[in-house]
């Protein structure tokens, strides 16, 4: 039986294990059903998954202890990556990939559609965001909707976050 990653994400785990997860639901509480499922494989274990974009991203996300690799797999993505107050973008297009390095906040935009392949540890990620410009003041597409510059918009919101991530999450990026 052939199973969509997009439905059904793998588990690579310990012992060079590979295990269907459960229908993908996108809920915080999916997530933590799979930390709990695979805690045995501690900070080796790794998720695979893809997901289909036509819209940039409105958060930002951090992997505190673990490198995240995303492979393009279809259409155009720009990854925005944000290290030691430098932000730097790179465009993917199918077969393409690039890599989150360890605490580095990221955020993606979208033209039309892409697919990528997310490789990442098995901790759940922090996540900032809102509808607000400061965090989406990281692409010009998502600021031109939100009507108004970042440096006038007010603080983002954390909605979820295994670590603590204090005063660290993502600054919006600076327009030349």
């Amino acid at each position: 039986m052939a199973d969509r990653l997009s439905n059904n994400p793998i588990h690579l785990g310990l012992g060079a294990t590979a295990v269907r997860e459960p229908d993908f639901t996108g809920e915080m509480s999916w997530y933590a059903g799979y930390g709990a499922r695979h805690a045995a494989d501690g900070e080796e274990g790794r998720l695979v998954s893809m997901h289909t974009f036509s819209v940039p991203w409105t958060t930002w996300e951090m992997h505190p202890r673990g490198h995240e690799v995303v492979l393009c797999t279809a259409g155009e993505i720009t990854l925005i990556q944000e290290s030691d107050g430098e932000t730097r973008s790179v465009t993917l297009k199918a077969g393409e990939y690039a890599i989150n390095e360890p605490g580095v906040w990221h955020t993606a935009d979208v033209d039309e559609s892409a697919t990528a392949v997310f490789c990442r540890d098995r901790a759940p990620p922090a996540i900032a965001g809102c509808s607000c410009p400061r965090i989406l003041g990281a692409n010009s597409r998502a600021r031109a909707r939100a009507g108004s510059d970042f440096r006038n918009g007010g603080a983002g919101s954390l909605l979820h976050s295994s670590t603590t991530v204090g005063d660290t999450g993502p600054r919006p990026h600076r327009s030349g």
